[in-house]
């Protein structure tokens, strides 16, 4: 089980304002293109787990963050839905301890990379305390452990701010409430109005983040705090997770609706050229 995944909030460097479109588009721009490496797209009947070929499950809670929600592999918190889409549900109930339940997956033993385009359409859930993230892990993390092997989040969200997303890198020197990044913040509606495309552009010297196609923010070395290290030149492994409660949201009050569901349409990673 891994362990101190998920960070505290980011120092937000970087604002972008933007009217993004709810359909976002399919095909990388900016870098380079060498084609599509890996791809889920979700297929299947409703209440089939994801692919295990691709996903792990991660199972417990807490995770370093004061997490309030039990992650399982039971599919009511993590199935297809039998319309394309990957289902990550956050319930209210009693569970080994735990007065939530979610789910969190990742691709550690199926697929890592790096470098390249990696996107996700999705349509995020909503309300105080509900944390949703798309985000990266270096896949060296069991022999360095965390922060050294890196962290890119690609989205993270909280759920009291619907129309707002941010992004960051961890590493050593600059992780948790330290770590570097900014966000994005739609022009009109909310992130669980409709789905929505968040990708990063990863190459050589830089990464780049981007909401429906809109380049947000740009990061490279020398963005870095002095006498640290750029940690991402290595394979790193995608993770998806609905987390409820912790540090970065704080718990669900009254005016939180259970259940909440973030639906992943696909994942895909393209390769770009080094």
């Amino acid at each position: 089980m891994m362990t101190r995944l998920l960070a505290a909030a980011p120092l937000l460097v970087v604002v972008a304002l933007g009217a993004a479109a709810g359909s976002g588009c399919d095909s990388p721009t900016g870098a380079e293109e060498v084609g599509l490496v890996w791809s889920d797209e979700f297929e299947g009947p409703a209440g089939q787990s994801p692919d295990p070929t691709y996903w792990t499950f991660d199972i417990g809670t807490d995770w370093g963050n004061d997490q309030l929600e039990y992650d399982t592999n039971r599919p009511v918190n993590v199935s297809l839905d039998g319309d394309g889409h990957l289902a990550i549900t956050a319930l209210e109930e009693d569970y080994l301890g735990c007065e939530y339940t979610s789910g969190r997956i990742n691709t550690r033993d199926g697929f890592a990379r790096t470098r390249g385009r990696f996107e996700a359409r999705i349509k995020l859930p909503v309300g105080q305390g509900i944390w949703p993230a798309f985000w990266l892990l270096g896949a060296d993390i069991g022999s360095v452990g965390w922060p050294t092997c890196g962290e890119i989040d690609i989205m993270e969200y909280r759920g009291q701010y619907p129309s707002v997303v941010t992004g960051a890198l961890h590493g050593p020197g600059y992780s948790g409430g330290n770590s570097i990044g900014g966000y994005y913040s739609l022009g009109n509606g909310s992130f669980n109005d409709d789905f929505h495309v968040f990708s990063v552009e990863w190459d050589s010297s830089s990464i780049t983040w981007y909401v429906d196609d809109q380049a947000y923010m740009t990061l490279g070395p020398s963005d870095l705090p002095p006498g640290t290290s750029w940690v991402f030149n290595d394979d790193f492994f995608i993770i998806l997770n609905v987390a409820v409660g912790g540090r970065y949201v704080g718990p669900p009050d009254q005016t939180t609706v259970f259940p909440q569901t973030m639906l992943v349409d696909y994942v895909r990673v393209y390769g770009t050229a080094p």
